[in-house]
């Protein structure tokens, strides 16, 4: 892959970093390209799962308790969000306006609709799942705020709704993209761009790079988003450098969010200065690629999957970026009435 990428019209952000962060992200070579690959098949009736599948493992926030979600199948349009033990709330619709924050001490997306305990944290591992595979519409139950965290990244709940069937639904897939390139810049260098679909073939391509200073160093794969690609990324784990790790698991402890985090070596990859702490997954050419996979994948998709209303076609580029400039990016598509349908609308 040789040409080089150009931010968009940028919405926020100071335009000598964003071109100066553009020159570091160019000059990262493409460890795995699979631009060669096709998208997701085009479709044209909307979908929903075939028959209820149920998922437990330990909380993410409380990890000696179990949690368990059932995906189920629904007329609803869209990804919903369901609280079992809230039996007054209403479903979460998946979608950007009910962000409620993506964290402080433990980065991640949490929606909430209603009253403030109708809420789910860390839901980008499940709802990411959304723009790789053929299900418009999905309940998705839950009996606590407090998704799963698998030692297998999202693998779980991938073979749950790959395993659960299809059912056509009345209605029609919608397409969207984006009217024009468009980037949002942060002072550390952070930059996502969103770029319009090239061609009539409803397909979404990423362009993902990570540098870190540890280990994990500078990473970037390009990739068509598919069935394919979905579940490399899904199969990768949070990442947290050793120090943090430590921090939780000592300092950290007085703060609320972390107190029962249930991080441990096996389900999240831990970097340290010169070398991994547990064994990294993913290796490709002797190198591992699972930070910049979980990253392009299951950090990244599931911002693009806050779009309710029809699915996201186009190119994204992302360097260094994260839960929140992500779906501040998303919030700006709304704001700025950049999105136009694509396709058979």
């Amino acid at each position: 892959m040789e040409n080089k990428k150009t931010p968009g019209r940028l919405l926020a952000g100071d335009p000598h970093i964003v071109a100066a962060s553009y020159e570091e992200f160019n000059s990262i070579p493409v460890n795995l390209d699979l631009t060669d690959r096709p998208g997701l098949p085009p479709r044209t009736n909307l979908q929903t799962i075939d028959k209820a599948v149920r998922v437990s493992g330990p909380g993410t926030f409380a990890g000696k308790s179990t949690t368990t979600i059932t995906f189920e199948p629904t007329e609803r349009e869209g990804w919903w969000l369901d609280r079992t033990d809230q039996p007054d709330s209403l479903p979460i619709r998946i979608a950007v306006d009910n962000v409620w924050t993506t964290g402080s001490i433990v980065s991640n997306i949490v929606l909430r609709a209603g009253n403030p305990h109708n809420y789910v944290r860390m839901v980008e591992h499940v709802i990411a799942l959304r723009m790789g595979l053929d299900i418009d519409n999905l309940m998705i139950k839950i009996d606590s705020g407090d998704p799963p965290l698998f030692e297998r990244g999202s693998l779980d709940l991938l073979e749950a709704l790959d395993s659960a069937g299809r059912r056509t639904l009345p209605g029609t897939v919608k397409y969207v993209t984006v009217k024009e390139p468009v980037t949002l810049g942060w002072d550390r260098g952070q930059f996502l761009t969103l770029s319009p679909l090239s061609g009539t073939e409803p397909k979404l391509t990423v362009d993902a790079a990570v540098n870190f200073p540890n280990a994990i160093g500078q990473q970037r794969i390009v990739f068509p988003v598919n069935h394919e690609t979905l579940q490399s990324g899904a199969e990768a784990r949070t990442n947290t450098p050793y120090g943090k790790m430590l921090y939780c698991k000592t300092i950290g402890k007085i703060f609320a969010d972390i107190r029962n985090l249930g991080y441990t070596d096996k389900n999240i990859l831990i970097a340290k200065k010169g070398r991994y702490h547990n064994e990294p997954r993913l290796v490709h050419e002797g190198k591992s690629l699972e930070a910049v996979w979980h990253r392009g994948v299951l950090d990244l998709l599931a911002a693009i999957a806050l779009v309710p209303d029809a699915r996201f076609v186009g190119e994204i580029t992302s360097y260094k970026a994260g839960h929140r400039l992500d779906c501040d990016l998303v919030t700006q598509l709304y704001l700025n009435d950049l999105l136009t349908p694509v396709g058979n609308e």
